[in-house]
């Protein structure tokens, strides 16, 4: 089934490149098997195994005080420092801020509209819109239902009092701040993966999956990395991005400012590099809700779905797909030896997160619970950006679906960075 599906995602990339994916796939499950199967200890069991659910929840759970965190709010900026803090604590000796500037024009009060046909609106009896776009003949399409997606910007939608309270100012034009930290490598400083998850989010809610649940899961990949004893060939930034939700600003300021200082050594002699070689970045961008297709009606299961599964996706029209697809299947290999609980799949839909900025420059991925394109966009979420993105909303297989999404990076990070113990 497995192979099956590859094939299908290689005839949808591009048919010159066809004969050189399989070789691909072979050397990539090589790569990561003959790596295991060399240590004498296996040092990246040892540090998967120090993710637990515990720690993942708690540090997710840390990030709800601050509401929503939507961009250009004291909230915002109050769960940065809370950030910066935390990094701090976990062992990250040299946090540090960048800051950019988002001025955008006012805009016309958002309206949500309902997925349309050209012609007719086509519902099923039960009011469930139908197939791609909301098109199917007669009720029935290979596409399935899909549910009306939209941002919630009114307070009283949010039955939580004191989380409408928590959201209430508006955010205002200016200066917006992110925060990463590095861990230095021992043998490469000068190269570095980028690890990432944006801390903002809208919706008057606690932004738990979209995106606490990437914000912890990088936070906890750097408590780990940064623990004593750990040392790593190459080096690795773990960013936290602002200003995703208004068009992956963050992310693309960070390209625009940090791009052309790449393996620069400053001061020259010193083996010091602030922006190392972008080798791959791999962001994090919802984890928790993989409940399946909307019914007809709308609704999705309130259970997370057996089959659930972590999505690892590059983009198909992206100009390094090649490599950034070889990279995913890294990734998945992992994931197969490493996952306690949810296996990951590959898909070529990767989009509209902060990997996007970094794709045509560097191999780029994204993990999340369901593949952008074709089921989020579709309304397999109906927690994305609505007030349901809260705390109660989800149940432990959800946050362990987002500790496996950890595990999954953590497990492929150590092999590609080479990370020992001393």
């Amino acid at each position: 089934m497995l192979l099956s599906k590859n094939r299908f995602y290689v005839n949808q990339i591009n048919p010159i490149k066809q004969a050189k994916l399989f070789l691909i796939f072979g050397l990539c499950a090589s790569f990561c098997i003959s790596t295991a199967a060399s240590d004498s200890v296996d040092t990246t069991r040892i540090l998967v195994d120090k993710l637990t659910l515990n720690s993942y929840k708690s540090t997710l759970k840390g990030l709800t005080q601050f509401g929503d965190r939507r961009q250009g709010t004291a909230r915002n900026r109050d769960a940065l420092s809370w950030i910066e803090q935390q990094l701090v604590e976990m062992g990250c000796d040299n946090v540090e801020r960048m800051s950019f500037s988002y001025n955008p024009e006012p805009r016309a009060p958002r309206v949500r509209k309902p997925i349309t046909n050209q012609a007719d609106q086509l519902k099923t009896p039960t009011g469930g819109a139908v197939g791609r776009n909301g098109i199917g003949p007669g009720g029935a399409s290979i596409y399935g239902y899909r549910a009306e997606t939209g941002v919630n910007r009114e307070a009283s939608a949010q039955p939580d009092e004191r989380i409408r309270l928590l959201n209430a100012e508006q955010p205002v034009n200016g200066e917006r701040q992110q925060v990463y930290c590095t861990k230095i490598g021992i043998s490469h400083p000068d190269e570095m993966y980028v690890v990432g998850a944006h801390f903002d989010g809208h919706g008057v809610n606690e932004a738990v999956n979209d995106d606490g649940s990437g914000t912890a899961l990088v936070m906890e990949l750097a408590r780990v990395l940064n623990a004593p004893g750990v040392t790593t060939e190459r080096s690795i930034r773990f960013a936290l991005w602002n200003n995703e939700e208004t068009g992956l600003n963050g992310s693309k300021a960070y390209v625009q400012q940090r791009q052309k200082l790449q393996g620069i050594e400053r001061p020259a002699g010193s083996g010091k590099f602030p922006e190392p070689r972008w080798l791959g970045m791999i962001q994090h961008d919802m984890m928790l809700w993989d409940h399946g297709a909307p019914r007809a009606d709308g609704t999705v299961s309130a259970e997370q779905r057996p089959e659930a599964d972590v999505n690892i996706e590059f983009q198909s029209n992206s100009d390094l797909a090649i490599d950034s697809m070889q990279l995913a299947f890294v990734f998945k290999t992992a994931a197969d030896a490493y996952n306690t609980d949810y296996p990951a799949t590959v898909g070529p839909h990767m989009t509209n997160t902060d990997s996007t900025p970094f794709m045509n420059i560097v191999p780029s991925i994204s993990l999340r619970e369901n593949e952008r394109g074709a089921h989020t966009g579709a309304g397999w979420n109906p927690t994305w950006h609505t007030p349901l993105d809260v705390w109660t909303t989800f149940s432990d297989k959800d946050f362990r679906l987002g500790l496996n999404a950890a595990q999954t990076t953590l497990s492929a990070i150590s092999k590609l960075a080479g990370a020992e113990l001393e």
